[in-house]
């Protein structure tokens, strides 16, 4: 591996995965160089698997974890063994990226939810940036193992959000519940005539309503028509229920950790 000076490795670790990707730089827009995504019962496998082969070395590391204490020593001591850096954990603070937190506890709200509404932030104002508009309120949605709904002025202040299990939790507590009631997968239907699919838009539409009620209450709040971001591995599922309008995007973590990384430059060198 070469060893470039700004070559970024962003890491987001879930309640299932580990995801990860190398950038060029450690700036928003820069370009990914590899990536890739590993069950935590796997982690070990990372140090002489993928990233072994990686094309160019990381300079600095940056990431957010919700998996707990253990889970991240164990990316720890593989981001160690490959690469020799120092891990850098992103921590949800009172202010950070042109964000204000207002949760009663700012240490206590998930890294993951801090780090997706930074990166949705950048993404509004670069937007209306280019409109010649100014900045929006925002909706930001992650569905993911759980599923968060947040608010965000025009100012760049977290109001609050929702958190409620996303569609496999849903279902799973449902066959557990539920004498006699088996979870096999269905499809999204306005009018469901069967169990599979009543299921399916049941948990699908329970989210689409939260969603919608979040931007019920911020237009209320602010006076103004908020912009809508939705992200995480099941966020393709939501399309065909959402009434609201709003924007899939990939991955706001990994963008809110470019955002970060950025901005925290001179401790990331």
């Amino acid at each position: 591996m070469s060893a470039p000076a700004h070559a970024l490795l962003a890491i987001d670790i879930g309640n299932t995965r580990l995801k990860w990707t190398l950038y060029d730089r450690a700036a928003p827009g820069a370009r990914p160089l590899a990536g890739g995504a590993e069950f935590l019962d796997h982690i070990e496998r990372l140090g002489e698997g993928e990233w072994a082969g990686l094309p160019v070395r990381p300079a600095a590391m940056i990431g957010c974890v919700v998996a707990g204490d253990h889970v991240r020593r164990r990316a720890e001591e593989q981001i160690d063994e490959a690469f020799d850096l120092p891990a850098s954990w992103v921590v949800s603070s009172t202010e950070e990226a042109g964000l204000v937190n207002g949760y009663d506890h700012p240490t206590r709200l998930g890294a993951d939810r801090w780090v997706a509404m930074i990166g949705a932030r950048h993404r509004m104002l670069a937007a209306q940036r280019v409109a010649g508009a100014g900045p929006r309120p925002m909706v930001v949605v992650m569905v993911g193992t759980a599923v968060t709904v947040e608010a965000v002025d025009a100012e760049g202040r977290f109001l609050g959000g929702l958190i409620l299990p996303g569609h496999g939790i849903m279902l799973r507590a449902l066959e557990s519940g539920t004498a006699g009631l088996h979870v096999p997968t269905g499809e999204v239907r306005e009018f469901p005539t069967n169990t599979s699919d009543a299921l399916t838009s049941g948990g699908t539409y329970a989210i689409a309503g939260a969603v919608e009620r979040m931007v019920q209450h911020l237009r209320r709040r602010c006076g103004a028509e908020p912009v809508c971001y939705m992200t995480g591995g099941a966020g393709w599922k939501m399309a065909p229920a959402m009434a609201t309008p709003f924007e899939l995007v990939e991955s706001l973590i990994m963008d809110g950790l470019l955002v970060i990384a950025e901005q925290r430059a001179v401790r990331l060198a």
